[in-house]
């Protein structure tokens, strides 16, 4: 195997004095933060005037629920297949005799966790699922947390209350706002 001579042989050229000084980069660079400091901004009075979301901005995560109540999921794992950050979390269970009218189908998830400090709201999950069972909810932010058992979300805070739903006005079928 032989190397070709074609190859571009690199030149180092030796700094000029004003590069070795360093100092008309760091006045530079000084002139373009002053510039930013003295610019009027807008001021924006948070909890009376919030921003506007983007329009592909993704939300919180929900666990839907059907017409009759039941939860959607099956436990099928492709949202958690889906997730590039490995964020959800899932145990599937049978259901029992009784248990009718909580699940679905034969399989539901036990277990359903999402850790939201893992998260990217990249909405995969969302896409992923066949029974559109989550749905992240375009105008509900993350809050803050202040300890870590407070960033893992259980079936407890993603499953959606039905009377909550009733109250926001969503369809009852895939989640959209009723236009009135």
């Amino acid at each position: 195997m032989q190397l070709s001579n074609r190859s571009k042989k690199m030149v180092v050229k030796p700094m000029t004095l004003k590069e070795r000084m360093y100092l008309p980069a760091i006045a530079a660079g000084l002139g373009i933060t002053i510039k930013h400091f003295f610019r009027k901004k807008p001021t924006i009075r948070y909890p009376e005037v919030k921003r506007e979301f983007s329009p592909v901005f993704r939300g919180l995560h929900v666990l839907k629920r059907d017409d009759l109540g039941r939860e959607r999921c099956t436990a099928c794992g492709l949202c958690a297949v889906a997730c590039p950050a490995e964020a959800i979390t899932m145990i599937s269970a049978e259901r029992k005799k009784g248990e009718e009218g909580l699940y679905r189908e034969e399989k539901y998830a036990e277990v359903y966790e999402i850790n939201m400090l893992r998260c990217i709201f990249c909405g995969l999950c969302e896409h992923a699922c066949p029974k559109a069972a989550i749905y992240l909810q375009p105008d509900v932010m993350a809050p803050a947390f202040y300890s870590r058992e407070e960033v893992i979300y259980g079936k407890d805070r993603l499953v959606e209350n039905a009377d909550k739903r009733a109250n926001a006005g969503l369809d009852r079928v895939n989640g959209v706002r009723k236009l009135s």
